[in-house]
């Protein structure tokens, strides 16, 4: 099921500070809407991002990514309106809108939003008000109001396509968010849990909140990853999922893609979850010449069950021959592809060993790698 996010970026956001929109301040060392971007990376298939028509630098900046661009509106809704018409030739099924200012959002929110979608017509998180309600004249309290029933609304609040699409389409406008304009045409909304650290960024004081709600919850773990595999009969050898002619072929009980292993075992070890020959025992026929993307998949199910993200792995190849470099890129590309990072969030390099021990023989090939693991 093809599954869409739509980030509103817009907005002018001047009560924040700082002399420009607030999505483009900087927070942490990088700006709000990189942080927004990359909490959606990996975990849906496209990222709309909407942009005031006058941000001509943002958009010439984003203009050659992934991203799919859209032009922003009067208000909020034509915005959101003009980010749906962007994804009208992606066969979207699933899609999710986002406030550019909720940069803390977490990976757990953004999949039980989509989960719900499974079963649901739309589904948006939202937090139960546990604090006393006033009501006032702006400076002296006027009365009390009965929080039962009230639910803090947060994003990504999520709809099926095409329902989302005519609901837009029938709004008169003026609506707080999509969850309204969802109800005015008949459609049942399920509040999920939201999270309190998914803050809206709307005041100064909000960033360095922000700020310290990445920090707290920073939870990275390191892992590493060793695999040797020896030369035998074959025409070519599988590395990092791509298959590189040889002379010769590599031996092992699945495909002997040592890379694939060394970086399958690096994110096992950072997880403390063992190594593949605990999760795949090579005793077992089943396994006898798997793919080993089937190892690899299931070491980043396993992270993401365990509630952690892929930052970064780095792998690098020791042997003489084949020569890595004019494969590299496609080795990137291949392992990025199959954990579901960008490319530039995997790293697949070569060397050799200097013509010493059994790499420098060219007796097999050996592989070692490093995965990084932050808690989503």
């Amino acid at each position: 099921m093809t599954t869409a996010a739509i980030i509103v970026a817009a907005g002018r956001g001047q009560r924040a500070g700082g002399g420009v929109p607030k999505q483009w301040r900087a927070m942490g060392g990088r700006r709000v809407a990189d942080w927004t971007i990359d909490r959606f990376e990996g975990l849906v298939d496209h990222i709309v991002l909407v942009l005031a028509v006058d941000d001509t630098a943002v958009w010439d900046e984003f203009n050659n990514t992934k991203l799919i661009l859209a032009a922003g509106d009067a208000d909020r809704a034509g915005s959101v309106r003009n980010g749906l018409q962007a994804l009208e030739a992606y066969g979207v099924e699933k899609v999710l809108i986002h406030d550019v200012a909720r940069p803390c959002v977490s990976a757990r929110v953004i999949r039980d939003v989509l989960d719900a979608l499974d079963t649901l017509p739309a589904a948006a998180p939202g937090l139960a008000v546990t604090d006393a309600l006033w009501t006032g004249d702006g400076s002296l309290v006027t009365g009390t109001q009965d929080r039962s029933g009230l639910f803090a609304a947060q994003t990504p609040q999520g709809f099926h396509y095409g329902a989302i699409t005519a609901a837009h389409a029938a709004h008169p406008g003026g609506a707080a968010d999509d969850v309204e304009v969802a109800r005015a045409a008949g459609i049942d909304v399920a509040i999920i849990p939201g999270d309190a650290d998914n803050l809206k960024i709307t005041r100064p004081e909000d960033f360095d909140r922000a700020e310290r709600i990445m920090g707290m919850n920073m939870d990275v773990r390191l892992g590493n990853g060793y695999d040797v595999h020896r030369f035998g009969d074959g025409d070519h050898v599988i590395l990092c999922g791509v298959q590189v002619p040889h002379d010769r072929g590599l031996q092992g009980h699945s495909d002997a893609d040592v890379g694939m292993h060394a970086v399958t075992d690096a994110i096992y070890g950072a997880l403390a979850q063992g190594d593949i020959g605990q999760h795949f025992p090579p005793s077992d026929p089943q396994w006898k010449g798997a793919a080993s993307e089937i190892f690899l998949r299931h070491a980043v199910d396993l992270a993401g069950q365990m509630g952690y993200a892929i930052s970064n792995v780095d792998c690098t190849l020791v042997c003489e021959f084949p020569k890595i470099g004019p494969h590299a890129e496609a080795m990137r590309t291949q392992m990025a592809r199959i954990m579901g990072l960008r490319s530039d969030q995997v790293s697949v390099k070569a060397t050799t060993s200097e013509r010493l021990g059994f790499t420098g023989r060219s007796e097999g090939i050996a592989s070692l790698a490093t995965a990084c693991l932050v808690k989503s």
